[in-house]
């Protein structure tokens, strides 16, 4: 069983202009021709597209349209006055007016399609193709993808670290004499405590001697 190949690739939609000129040329057809060529609009939309949808489309409008000139055939003079006149009229109208309605929401819904699918197929990232078409292993039958061994770096040894060197003491900082308003005060001193101990001899002698 094959799958499918490559994705087919998308056109690039036409220009604006020419997509909004055709759809006027192909609706003025129909219109100016008083409905009887509404199915081109259909014919270019079936070609166009690609979907049997709009190709049944345009089968049952090539049926409305002949039916109602058989009807209108069928009128005896020239004038409109049989019922199937009026409904010869009636389908042809009413097939033109869906005709135009379809075919511009369907040609507009196409090209924006078709427009964002060539602008992913563009910017985004294409499909895989498929694995059948080229001849390669499909994903699901692909061996197991190994890693490589990993190999670990190689181990360096750090070189021998030499032993720290021996800091010189440092020495302690030199005591600073003592100023020489200190020595002046503790002699100032030593002076008074000699004075108050000669003051107070002094004044126990006296108190001896009166005694």
């Amino acid at each position: 069983m094959q799958g499918q190949g490559h994705a087919q690739p998308v056109q690039r939609p036409p220009h604006d202009a020419v997509l909004v000129l055709l759809r006027v040329v192909f609706v003025a057809v129909g219109v100016f021709s008083a409905g009887f060529l509404a199915w081109a609009m259909l014919l270019r939309l079936a070609v166009v597209t690609r979907r049997s949808v709009d190709s049944g489309l345009l089968v049952a409008a090539v049926a409305a349209d002949v039916l109602s000139l058989v009807l209108l055939g069928s009128e005896p003079g020239d004038d409109v006055h049989t019922t199937g006149g009026y409904l010869g009229i009636t389908l042809l109208f009413g097939t033109l007016l869906a005709a135009i309605v379809y075919y511009l929401a369907a040609d507009v819904r196409h090209f924006q399609r078709q427009r964002e699918a060539y602008a992913a197929q563009t910017y985004g990232y294409p499909p895989a193709p498929s694995p059948y078409a080229t001849g390669t292993t499909p994903l699901g039958m692909q061996p197991p993808h190994t890693a490589p061994p990993h190999t670990p770096p190689p181990h360096t040894v750090p070189p021998m670290s030499r032993p720290p060197l021996p800091q010189p003491p440092i020495p302690a900082p030199p005591q600073r004499p003592a100023p020489a308003r200190i020595e002046q005060v503790r002699a100032e001193l030593d002076e008074l405590s000699d004075y108050l101990r000669k003051h107070d001899g002094h004044h126990e002698g006296d108190y001896e001697g009166g005694r």
